[in-house]
């Protein structure tokens, strides 16, 4: 359990480091949002995520499928109430912007559903 944490914590860390350093590389200087605060949420809400279900997995494992979409809607409430001011300003975000927000969200989705997947088929 805590080896597949740790193997999960490290793909993560490498994801945020990729992703990040692409997409400041390549997004303009204009946008209006910190890229590394919504990666940095996404990595560690990710890494949360993953040790929960690790836990739920480990004592209820007919209930982790439930418990990831719990923590999955936990998940995206916690980020629109932490980036509350970003995502319902008055003024409306520009596309770069919008793409700024959902490009680390289907990242860090797909390397957790990933995860999890490998994760409920073994149990």
């Amino acid at each position: 359990m805590i080896k597949r944490i740790l193997i999960f914590t490290l793909c993560i860390l490498l994801l945020f480091a990729v992703g990040f350093g692409l997409h400041s590389y390549l997004a303009p200087d204009g946008l209006t949002l910190e890229l590394w605060q919504v990666y940095l949420y996404h990595a560690i809400a990710s890494v949360i995520i993953y040790a929960a279900l690790e836990a739920v997995a480990s004592t209820v494992p007919n209930q982790a499928g439930y418990a990831y979409l719990v923590l999955m809607f936990l998940k995206l409430g916690l980020f629109m109430l932490i980036f509350n001011s970003t995502v319902f300003e008055e003024e409306q975000l520009s596309r770069v912007d919008k793409f700024g927000l959902v490009i680390p969200l289907f990242l860090f989705l797909t390397a957790e559903a990933t995860a999890v997947a490998k994760l409920l088929n073994s149990k």
